[in-house]
């Protein structure tokens, strides 16, 4: 198809036919018998032409502009047409190129649905978008690029401008969407005016963003809102330059302030909850000529319905917390940013001064309010630091770990409370859970609380993940070193009901050989499942924990591995598990990495697992997890029967001996033992029987007296009778012998007849003279007497003169 353009000289308007960019010239343009890859068609002419493709779209762009002179004649004013009509359906830009001067405004006024601004780089959906630069004198300054259906309405600029606007080839736009008018000179760069009707969202851009706001200029935006609305500005991206002269500032005119213009750094919290149209400005400054910087801002304004409880205060009390922060935020941050196009929820410290973000420090008290339809967007990160300055004071305190009410009684949801815990040199940390004790969370046993516990044990060089814990489990202490970061983190409402119940405490101890030691006591109808800090990634090279668990009295534990191995290897060093229970005597158990760890085995005391890690080759990293079990102690039927029979043999054994006492206590007379100077025990004939003098050894000491030999002073009472004294010991004055006064040996006695018609003289031949005479049993006392001390004590234990007659024999 041909296509044919006539420009009219007036119309001061060429066309321009172009390679597109970066497309093979596969296509070519012919004019009359002229083929090119260009064509230029000038005000005056009149040009037929043809592709010699069937899709010129894919290779050709168009630009057609339009010059328009307002400082040596009349502008024309009103609508800007397309034009000229009949272009052939490529890819096409209309530049309009309007020269005016700074003494008086242009004003480019867009009709419905009005422009929304975009950031450079990015795409229209329609993709119809305008670009508008400012030309004063030689300088031109980039306005902006916007697409279609937004708020801005106007853009009045001081000077010239250029206006351009992108169709792509099957555009059915056939009008520019936008006329020009003359206006007073503005005295500032531009003003662009937003009419926002509804709850809506807009975000604008400085001039020449994301470069440099032009040194020393002034340009304002103009906010047209219905006063039953209220809107809040919000700055997202800004930069400053380096300033000689004047402060780079933002000025506020607010309905119903009495101090217009309010000024506000870059840095503040700009304005919230305005009631009704404002103006904001931007100023610039004298920039140092060396190094200028760049000024730059991308803010946002977001317009809302009045909220039901927007006067409703809600009282913060934090003059009695220490080294505490509070933040009310967004769900999500600070790692997610929220969308422009989402519906806003603000939090205000006063009427003026709302943010998505608000922080609050201890301290101090707080009346704050929210700007939001729906609070359960919104979410609490708390954040306390306790430390220990005097170690002598520190190791007599414990903390609380508790969330305070005046957080939990605010209508947001706690997301997060972190307590950062600095413990000095030698002095390490100790987490207690009295009476909830902690559950750690493990694969096999996961929490189902509405909140956790993370503890991370940090030093400025590494990092150790202990785990993630809630209550209701079997730890009841953690001992730490280094400083310590315990998160409560909730899920859910439940916390609200929970929160009442916390009982986590925190003390300062004495320093600890490991970097960490559990104390676990178990619920003996649970199984409790252990792992080593750092899951999955492993312990760090060097470092040992233990676990000491708590085994009842009237229970056996029950503990195994949940693998065969440790399943590293270690390039430096050794690993070890260690078991040993905690009682006298008890042999520890000892596994290397390159060992099968322990079988599944019984622990009748409390007991220690010790875990060692060595430095483990690449890729290989140490992870244990062992489980423990309770169940009662079996006494084995063997062992009771063996008790009860000794138990019964006890019995007997000692109701035996108190009969026989008691038989002994009832037919002994007293013995009354006399000493007598004149008896000669020597008997001729019996020289040999000792070898060993009296001086030399000691026969004349008894070693066992028997139960009729007592002393005087022990004897009761016999019909009535006093028992004359006894036992009297008389020294002996004259020589004495090589033999004491002993019986024979009790084996040559044992067999000898005796009768009161037989005389036999004793087997002694010891010569002294210190005898003893021993008072006479009655009848059947003797033999008795004899028959028991055979059985106990075989030797002179029994009685020298056993009768009257061997009694008269000696003498």
């Amino acid at each position: 198809a041909s296509f044919t353009i006539s420009l009219r000289t007036v119309d001061n308007i060429t066309v321009m036919i172009k390679p597109r960019p970066s497309v093979s010239p596969s296509c070519q343009i012919r004019v009359k018998n002229v083929i090119g890859s260009e064509l230029k068609i000038t005000p005056g002419e009149n040009v037929t032409f043809t592709f010699t493709c069937s899709t010129p779209e894919k290779y050709f762009i168009m630009e057609i502009q339009k010059n328009i002179d307002c400082v040596s004649g009349p502008c024309p004013f009103g609508d800007v047409h397309l034009y000229p009509p009949g272009l052939p359906r490529l890819n096409r830009t209309f530049i309009w190129d309007v020269k005016a001067s700074t003494k008086a405004g242009l004003e480019l006024k867009f009709s419905t649905p009005w422009l929304r601004q975009i950031e450079p780089g990015e795409t229209c959906p329609d993709v119809v978008s305008y670009n508008i630069d400012s030309c004063i004198d030689t300088a031109t300054v980039n306005i902006g690029t916007f697409c279609r259906n937004g708020s801005v309405s106007r853009i009045k600029l001081l000077g010239g401008v250029i206006m351009s606007l992108h169709l792509p080839w099957d555009s059915p736009l056939t009008t520019s969407g936008f006329n020009i008018a003359n206006r007073a000179s503005i005295k500032r760069l531009c003003i662009i005016e937003s009419i926002l009707k509804g709850e809506s969202s807009i975000t604008l851009m400085s001039p020449n963003y994301p470069l440099g706001f032009p040194e020393d200029e002034l340009m304002t935006w103009q906010f047209v809102i219905p006063s039953n609305m209220r809107a809040s500005v919000f700055f997202h991206n800004y930069s400053l330059s380096n300033c000689e002269r004047k402060e780079e500032r933002v000025e506020y005119y607010l309905p119903g302030s009495f101090s217009n213009p309010e000024v506000f750094k870059l840095s503040d919290s700009q304005p919230a909850n305005i009631a009704g149209s404002f103006n904001l400005s931007l100023q610039g400054c004298d920039q140092d000529a060396q190094n200028p910087g760049i000024l730059r801002l991308l803010f946002q304004v977001v317009v809302q319905h009045p909220q039901v409880d927007e006067n409703v205060t809600h009282l913060v009390d934090l003059s009695k917390e220490w080294n505490m922060t509070v933040t009310i935020h967004f769900e999500g941050w600070p790692s997610r940013i929220p969308l422009m196009s989402e519906p806003i929820c603000l939090i205000c410290k006063n009427p003026r001064t709302c943010d998505r973000v608000l922080t609050l420090v201890s301290g101090a008290v707080y009346k704050i309010s929210f700007l939001c339809k729906d609070l359960s967007r919104l979410r609490i990160t708390a954040e306390k630091g306790i430390s220990c300055v005097d170690i002598r004071w520190c190791q007599r305190k414990i903390y609380s770990l508790l969330v305070p009410k005046v957080i939990t009684q605010l209508p947001i949801r706690l997301h997060k409370f972190i307590w950062k815990l600095l413990a000095p040199d030698l002095i390490n940390i100790e987490i207690t859970s009295p009476s909830l004790k902690l559950q750690q969370h493990v694969p096999e046993q996961r929490c189902n609380t509405s909140y956790s516990y993370s503890i991370v044990s940090a030093t400025p060089e590494t990092e150790l993940n202990v785990g993630v814990f809630c209550p209701g489990g079997s730890i009841e202490k953690i001992q730490m070193r280094n400083n310590i970061t315990i998160s409560l983190k909730t899920f859910g409402k439940g916390f609200l009901n929970e929160s009442n119940h916390q009982d986590l405490k925190m003390s300062f101890v004495p320093h600890i050989k490991d970097e960490c030691t559990f104390t676990v006591s178990p619920d003996p109808k649970a199984k409790v499942y252990l792992q080593t800090p750092n899951w999955p990634y492993g312990l760090p090279p060097y470092v040992s924990i233990s676990w000491y668990v708590v085994v009842p009295s009237k229970q056996v534990a029950h503990l195994g591995f949940s693998k065969d191995r440790m399943g590293i290897a270690c390039e430096t060093g050794r690993a070890y598990v260690n078991i040993k229970e905690e009682t006298l005597g008890a042999e520890e158990t000892v596994r290397r990495e390159d060992e099968l760890l322990p079988k599944p085995r019984n622990m009748y005391h409390d007991f220690w697992v010790n875990v060692s890690n060595c430095k483990p080759v690449d890729k290989t990293q140490l992870t244990l997890q062992f489980w423990v079990t309770f169940a009662d102690k079996q006494i084995d039927l063997g062992v009771i029967i063996a008790v009860v029979a000794g138990a019964g043999v006890l019995m007997a054994i000692g109701l035996t001996v108190c009969c026989v006492k008691k038989k002994k206590k009832k037919s002994q007379n007293p013995m009354v033992g006399v000493y007598n100077p004149n008896v000669n025990t020597q008997v001729p004939g019996k020289q040999g029987l000792f070898t060993k003098g009296r001086k030399k050894n000691e026969s004349h000491v008894y070693a066992v007296i028997d139960d009729a030999m007592v002393y005087g002073h022990l004897l009761k009472e016999s019909n009535g009778l006093v028992a004359p004294e006894v036992d009297v010991y008389r020294p002996f004055d004259g020589p004495i012998g090589s033999l004491p006064p002993s019986p024979p040996p009790f084996s040559f006695r044992k067999d000898i007849k005796r009768s009161p018609n037989t005389e036999e003289p004793l087997p002694l031949t010891d010569t002294d003279h210190d005898t003893y005479t021993f008072a006479h049993q009655k009848s059947g006392q003797s033999e008795d007497s004899g028959d028991t001390n055979e059985k106990n004590n075989a030797d002179t234990s029994t009685s020298l003169l056993e009768n009257k007659e061997q009694d008269d024999l000696v003498e």
